[in-house]
């Protein structure tokens, strides 16, 4: 996760974070990415059930019952122990989270235990009772995922008529008093959306978006096809900076992040570096203080069936079952060689990430698509699109 309007626009400096403890669970959920001793972030996926059917899905999901779900109770033992751990925040995802019977009561649950409670959902099934529901759950935001206006929408998530009602859920929400935010996987097919997505920030006034970089994995390995060229990848963050520099030069601030792909923050260094910014020293220092990809050291995931995951993406090296062991012995005390291995990875890196002189800011990118191309999970990243100039000299 890179914040373009933090590191670009001047909203965050070192000194925020340095204002606070290094522990994860006392920092400020607007500057968590640069928290120093990371406890996860857990995105808990307690449903594969959906009421669409997304092409670039990461779990799969589709609208069918009879799924191994973790019960309320064994939920309920899953948020007392990460809150246990002091993780800062758990991410109540899907497929849909509101067709989970219990989510509200779930959420809940998770405040009352300390959690900052929050959800990822297409939007379309908040009604006005289910956003006053959400908001008497204490829930602290919610992501609403829409990958186009109007039909471009609609067609990735293969309902007519997903637009309009992500759109209402979104109003819904704001009149309830929650902290809403948009959700948007750029690929080929939908990359020139992106003004329109900025416009519907300002027409709805709606304080957040995050960009996501298109990950191979779920049925987002069926449409590799469609992911952005080294190019397109560069073009896109450049129009994402220049967007959100217009808004702050306008008064119109929002936070504007790019998710899945953290070449985006030697980028937008590089870029501040070229236009002789007095900040490049200081973005740098945050860069550094994210780490990068956090896959299992900053981001866990927990599956429906309670498998455990380095991250929500990762969904074919399962960790360990809560069934069998809590999630703080798996994150924590695991035999498994993943978790060693990401917690340590720089060294076992191959290819253009293994001479990169960034890896302190990057660490690597996202494993997961070096082995949905190249079947080696230490590969290079195939999304970066860093020249090899770049990645060779270190300004």
């Amino acid at each position: 996760m890179v914040g373009i309007s933090k590191l670009y626009c001047a909203t965050v400096e070192p000194s925020d974070v340095l204002r606070y403890s290094a522990d994860s669970s006392s920092v400020p959920s607007h500057i968590l990415q640069f928290s120093a001793n990371k406890r996860p972030v857990v995105v808990w996926n307690v449903t594969k059930r959906c009421n669409l059917r997304c092409v670039h899905c990461y779990s799969k999901s589709m609208n069918l019952d009879g799924v191994d779900e973790l019960s309320t109770d064994q939920g309920k033992r899953l948020l007392d122990d990460l809150a246990g751990q002091k993780c800062p925040v758990v991410l109540f995802s899907g497929g849909e989270p509101l067709m989970r019977q219990d989510l509200m009561d779930l959420i809940r649950y998770a405040h009352k235990a300390g959690l900052r409670a929050v959800i990822s959902t297409n939007g379309t099934l908040i009604t006005p009772r289910v956003a006053r529901e959400l908001k008497s759950s204490d829930v602290s935001y919610v992501g609403v995922s829409i990958d186009g206006i109007g039909e471009t929408n609609d067609r990735f998530r293969c309902m007519e008529g997903a637009f309009n009602s992500a759109i209402q859920g979104i109003r819904n929400c704001k009149k309830a008093g929650i902290k809403v935010g948009l959700r948007f996987t750029v690929t080929k097919s939908n990359r020139c959306e992106i003004p329109a997505i900025f416009h519907l920030l300002e027409q709805e006034d709606i304080p957040r978006a995050c960009f996501y970089h298109l990950v191979y994995t779920g049925r987002g390995k069926e449409i590799i096809d469609k992911a952005l060229s080294h190019a397109q990848s560069r073009k896109t963050v450049h129009q994402i900076i220049d967007r959100t520099a217009d808004l702050y030069a306008r008064g119109v601030g929002k936070e504007i992040l790019t998710v899945g792909n953290h070449a985006d923050g030697v980028y937008l260094y590089l870029r501040l570096k070229r236009e002789g910014s007095s900040r490049a020293a200081s973005v740098l220092k945050l860069l550094q203080m994210n780490g990068g990809n956090n896959s299992g050291i900053g981001i866990g995931s927990v599956s429906w069936d309670g498998n455990v995951y380095a991250d929500q993406f990762w969904r074919n090296h399962s960790l360990g079952n809560i069934k069998q062991q809590s999630f703080s012995e798996i994150w924590n005390e695991t035999g498994h060689p993943l978790i060693g291995s990401l917690r340590n990875r720089k060294p076992l890196l191959k290819g253009r990430c293994s001479g990169c002189v960034w890896k302190d800011v990057c660490n690597g990118n996202m494993r997961v698509r070096a082995e949905a191309v190249h079947n080696d999970i230490w590969a290079e990243d195939p999304a970066c699109y860093l020249t090899e100039q770049e990645i060779a000299v270190r300004v």
